[in-house]
């Protein structure tokens, strides 16, 4: 048996909000996005590299406040980038582990945290 990709379910409340920090602050494309009416929650797809995230203003989808950990292969330029976009919320930084990874935590605007890390090696 193997198992695939995770796809992890983040609660959202404003889509303007989420918007403006998945896709014009981290960067992230959108990938597809779904509501059963004009005037119902948003349920989308956002994707950076490998990295995908679906995310819901549906109520019941998952709790606020959820923590994700995302591998970054050079994570001092990520956060040089976002940095530089001035984002009125968040400016980032890199913190090393005394487990050797080095980590960038970001909080969305509905208290979600994603935790940015290099690749931990393992000797």
């Amino acid at each position: 048996m193997s198992l695939g990709k995770v796809a992890p379910i983040l609660r959202v409340f404003d889509e303007s909000n989420t918007r403006e920090f998945y896709v014009d602050f981290l960067g992230f494309n959108v990938d597809w996005e779904h509501r059963f009416e004009d005037d119902l929650p948003l349920y989308m797809q956002v994707s950076k590299g490998d990295c995908v995230l679906h995310l819901s203003e549906h109520h019941g989808d998952s709790c606020p406040g959820s923590a994700l950990r995302i591998e970054v292969g050079d994570i001092d330029s990520y956060q040089k980038e976002l940095i530089e976009k001035r984002y009125k919320n968040a400016r980032p930084g890199v913190q090393d582990q005394p487990w050797g990874s080095r980590d960038m935590s970001i909080s969305d605007p509905f208290g979600n945290r994603l935790v940015f890390t290099n690749a931990i090696s393992v000797a």
